[in-house]
């Protein structure tokens, strides 16, 4: 009989040593950094792969962050992967309180089965061996039947400080080539000397963040070791509202459920951890060196990526989005290039990216929030240029879809249709405009703008005004549910000012 397989795909990180290519509202996970396909994507695929004649291979569980919410589901549609659920974390918790979420759902959902095995994986890793992956989960979930916990260790290429590590115990079961042990030990990041120590000892893995367990044992160890972790998610979702394609839990009580990794509040204390070591071609791309790790190299050591001039530079990742990057005389950097920001940087110096997301947010900017083209659940907008009481926006909404009808107290809109067709309501009245077409929306009218057609609608938007800020914005209707005035804290569900202010 085969044992019943869930994806829990964790997809809350911000990725913030990856900027200026992952931002807050658009972090790693979603992005195409290693291939085709973004992270999630390869993520959804590669666990879907996984049916066996041992294995029968669930819908996945997303657990992700609320303002992320549109891009994760049309990402996963995309692919066909229809997720069984969407959770949406109103604040981040760390890992244990999401797995919590999703363990509850397979152990006291609609259909309940504490038996269901959980395959957690964080949204924003590369594998290069499917097969070794697909054989190692084929061997935790043989031991994960038996009541163990189980994490996957990485079989360490080098001495690395970046990551934790996994000390084997005794061996608990083999299944073919792959062997699985008792956990003796979780290792905080080591320093240099001593992760060589653990490298040359033979008797160690780097900590995955991967793990396989039944719904049901993790709910009984987190009761065990961290029960108000366990009371508090509980709550959050007893108190889940569905809203759309998502699932809320209740928002005060997870805001005031402990944040806490599951490696702290069950893996390392828990008498039933199991480890499995795999060589799996894993990266957790968690820096612009670990990218240029994997990456492919010209003869000089550098990994190129978009319109890219080098000359006498060596071992570098150098990368344009947009425009021509020209790099000479340099060794070990890295130069990414964005349509707003640009960044200079020496290989090895990613940690020190965080001082200058500080020093952004202190001042008030917003190139670590957003990008210039901002992706939305109808489409996407993009500034073009903006100054003293106008700014111009490039508008793509795709086909069938619709922004919210909506009215502004302060400001008057063009709209100037580039391709494509937009149905335009503007007071109840209704009027196609094709390509080179153009309407004027007065300031106080009730509208709304609709793609009608089968291809995407792309126009360019100029406003007028006293006042250009998003919350000058009255909802009285919105196909996604957010329908009222727009405050403040809405701002990033639709277009903000060109300058990227609120």
């Amino acid at each position: 009989m085969k044992t019943a397989l869930y994806p829990v795909i964790l997809s809350g990180g911000s990725g913030t040593r990856l900027w200026p290519l992952s931002r807050s509202a658009y972090p790693k996970q979603l992005l195409a950094l290693a291939g085709q396909k973004t992270m999630l994507q390869a993520t959804l695929e590669r666990a879907a792969g996984l049916a066996n004649e041992h294995l029968d291979v669930g819908a996945p569980l997303l657990i992700g962050n609320q303002e992320h919410r549109f891009i994760i589901r049309e990402q996963a549609l995309t692919i066909g992967q229809l997720p069984a659920a969407l959770y949406l974390e109103p604040t981040g918790k760390n890992t244990a309180p999401a797995i919590a979420l999703a363990a509850l759902h397979l152990a006291k959902g609609a259909t309940p089965n504490p038996d269901a095995l959980m395959l957690v994986l964080p949204a924003d890793h590369i594998i290069d061996d499917s097969a070794a992956f697909a054989r190692a989960v084929d061997a935790a979930a043989q031991i994960a039947r038996q009541g163990y916990l189980v994490t996957f260790g990485i079989q360490p290429t080098g001495p690395e400080t970046g990551y934790g590590y996994i000390r084997a115990g005794e061996q608990i079961a083999k299944t073919g080539d792959t062997t699985a042990y008792a956990v003796a030990q979780f290792v905080e990041k080591p320093d240099s000397r001593t992760a060589k120590q653990y490298i040359a000892s033979g008797n160690y893995t780097w900590n995955s963040g991967m793990f396989l367990f039944s719904a049901g044992r993790y709910l009984e160890e987190l009761g065990q070791h961290r029960p108000d972790i366990l009371e508090a998610a509980t709550q959050a979702w007893q108190n889940r509202v569905e809203d759309l394609d998502f699932v809320r839990p209740g928002n005060a009580d997870f805001s005031a459920c402990p944040a806490e990794s599951i490696d702290y509040a069950v893996m390392q204390a828990t008498t039933r951890a199991a480890v499995v070591p795999a060589d799996m071609g894993w990266s957790d791309v968690g820096s612009w060196d670990s990218l240029w790790q994997i990456a492919a190299k010209n003869d000089d050591g550098n990994a190129l990526q978009g319109d890219v001039f080098t000359s006498d530079t060596h071992n570098s990742y150098l990368r344009a989005e947009s425009r021509l990057v020209a790099v000479i005389g340099l060794d070990d950097v890295v130069v990414v290039e964005t349509p707003d920001a640009v960044l200079v940087m020496h290989k090895g110096k990613s940690q020190d990216i965080k001082q200058a997301i500080a020093h952004f947010q202190h001042n008030g900017r917003k190139e670590h929030m957003e990008h210039v083209r901002v992706h939305r659940p109808w489409g996407w907008y993009e500034g073009i240029d903006a100054g003293e009481r106008f700014q111009v926006k490039r508008i793509m909404v795709k086909p069938g879809d619709k922004l919210s009808l909506q009215m502004h107290h302060h400001r008057a809109e063009h709209w100037i249709v580039v391709s494509g067709t937009a149905k335009v309501t503007v007071d109840g009245k209704e009027i196609l405009l094709s390509e080179n077409q153009s309407t004027y929306i007065p300031l106080g009218h009730t509208h709304r703008l609709e793609n009608p057609g089968k291809i995407p609608l792309q126009l360019i938007e100029v406003q007028s005004g006293t006042y250009l800020g998003e919350d000058d914005i009255v909802r009285f209707e919105d196909t996604y549910g957010r329908a009222g005035r727009q405050t403040h804290s809405d701002c990033t569900l639709d277009l903000m000012d060109a300058a990227g202010r609120p």
